[in-house]
């Protein structure tokens, strides 16, 4: 009997499923063998020990490998575009391929990660990002490209929501905090050195290297996440997933982009596609009023602040969108910068936005979001018109870096507030949910921006290969962008009040740094993702 008291002892004190799944890896060697033997919660791993190092290794490179894509491939299209023969359609598609499966199954991939085991559905993301990036790699034409560009949208789905929800479900809760931290942190660098990594990759070994650098980081991150990152899962998961409802509103965003970025052609297919997508639309609202447990419930926008807060979101990423598709062309084409420089000139923005993001938060916590959200906004629509200066031959020092710098400072300014502003318009048991919506709106606006810019601006099929043509439709989309800002800023000034209780600067906010969307925000307690199960 004291042997059996012994061996049940042990066994309870292996480190496992942190939510009740079966035990996962051993622990690393040199460690105690469970969370409660260091002198963490029971269910958490603290992050002193080498396991709990490991996690959050494992969580930053594969979040980085997402992170990288949306920041290097834009580096890239000028030489894609030149090597494949392709035009201006192929470009917005390659972009847009990857920001539709993303957008359209972000929700999906944290609810599956919450029933299934968010180390597993982590590890089967790394392994599908890794497989589309080896394929757009080896793409001999655009076609492949964007098939391929696809399935790396789906891999990203379902890798983003889970980096930072394994750490929320295995690292012990009085260490979480920290370790969000240094997730983000970490990732803020990650984001800091791709403009340059894309554009020396670019101007050095080739185009697919942005794409094949991603195979060897996966081979290092699954064995490193099978080994040492404990399974997790949410105990309360049930039922089955909104699959009709993820199908019905990404095919109303694909056929939406597909009659925006073929307009031009007039074509009875491009006029049946802007029917279906608003058909394919309702049909998605419908569903998601009628199910009982729908992937976007309708009742969160019943709060009038998280509605409001997601309209400023839509406008403001959807000129962030338009921006960063087009900049790296002018600077390309136009200016007569390498991709090498042109990457880097890009690098001010994410620069400010990790040194200032904690300044920025914090302040938001004592004025509250609507300055923030206002003057933001208006900051970065000033920077762009600045971008107007930026022709041929432009020196960068003087017409280039002073636009960057008032933009990244725009960012800087709205950026944590408009999060923290998501988060504390909901219970804090929707949290996870308010903010994967959020993120998923900001990579929709991301999306339509990338397919309607260049038809509002008049820009031709073949315009990004003369620089005359191209130039003058870039000014034109500056403006566009611009006023898109100055509505969100109008927007969040007539709408956005103060939450209550206020809300506090998350982690992840204080060093984020993406371009695409704002930062993710588990549930508190680490037993969810960035979404809930749907039926």
């Amino acid at each position: 009997m004291r042997a059996r008291r012994v061996a049940l002892a042990r066994r309870a004190r292996e480190p496992g499923d942190v939510t009740g799944s079966a035990p996962s890896g051993p622990a690393s060697a040199g460690e105690p063998a469970g969370p409660s033997a260091a002198g963490g919660a029971p269910g958490g791993v603290p992050l002193a020990t080498a396991r709990g190092r490991w996690i959050v290794s494992v969580t930053v490179l594969g979040s980085t490998m997402a992170l990288l894509d949306s920041t290097v491939v834009n580096v890239a299209l000028p030489r894609i575009g030149q090597d494949l023969g392709a035009d201006l359609a192929v470009l917005q598609w390659t972009v847009n391929a990857y920001l539709l499966t993303l957008a359209g199954l972000i929700l999906v991939g944290g609810a599956l990660g919450d029933r299934f085991g968010r180390r597993r559905i982590f590890v089967l993301g790394v392994v599908w990002f890794a497989a589309g990036s080896l394929l757009c790699g080896l793409a001999p034409n655009a076609g492949v490209l964007i098939a391929a560009r696809a399935l790396q949208g789906i891999g990203g789905a379902l890798l983003t929501p889970g980096s930072l929800a394994l750490i929320q479900g295995s690292i012990a809760p009085g260490d979480r905090a920290r370790a969000v931290g240094l997730w983000s942190g970490f990732g803020g660098v990650g984001a800091a050195v791709g403009p340059f990594l894309g554009g020396w990759l670019v101007d050095g070994p080739g185009w697919r290297w942005v794409f094949l650098l991603n195979v060897p980081l996966a081979a290092v991150c699954v064995p490193a996440a099978l080994r040492h990152v404990p399974e997790s899962r949410d105990p309360a998961a049930h039922g089955r997933f909104d699959v009709l409802g993820a199908f019905l509103g990404a095919s109303a965003l694909a056929l939406l982009t597909y009659a925006l970025i073929e307009a031009r052609s007039g074509a009875a297919l491009v006029t049946a596609s802007a029917v279906g997508a608003v058909l394919l639309g309702a049909a998605f609202v419908y569903v998601e009023r009628t199910r009982a447990h729908p992937m976007v419930p309708p009742d969160i926008f019943a709060s009038r602040l998280f509605t409001a807060v997601n309209l400023v979101t839509l406008c403001v990423y959807a000129a962030f969108g338009g921006f960063f598709f087009l900049v790296v062309l002018q600077l390309q084409v136009v200016c007569g910068y390498s991709a090498l420089a042109s990457g880097a000139a890009l690098l001010p923005p994410t620069v400010l936005m990790l040194l200032l993001s904690a300044r920025s938060g914090a302040l938001g916590e004592r004025i509250g979001p609507r300055i923030p959200l206002t003057a933001g906004p208006l900051l970065c629509a000033g920077g762009m018109l600045l971008m107007l200066r930026a022709g041929p031959g432009a020196p960068y020092a003087t017409d280039v870096l002073p636009a960057m710098v008032v933009l990244g400072l725009g960012m800087v300014t709205l950026v944590a507030p408009l999060t923290e502003a998501v988060l504390a318009s909901v219970d804090p048991g929707r949290a996870g949910l308010a903010s994967g919506i959020n993120n998923a709106v900001a990579r929709a606006a991301g999306l339509l921006a990338v397919a309607a810019l260049p038809l509002l601006a008049g820009m031709g099929p073949e315009a990004y290969r003369s620089a005359d043509l191209f130039d003058e439709a870039f000014g034109r989309s500056m403006v566009w962008c611009a006023g898109v800002l100055v509505a969100g800023a109008a927007l969040a000034w007539a709408t956005v009040r103060r939450p209550r209780p206020a809300a506090s600067c998350h982690p992840q906010c204080r060093t984020h740094c993406s371009l695409s969307a704002p930062p993710l925000e588990p549930p508190p307690g680490g037993t969810g993702s960035a979404a809930p199960p749907a039926a």
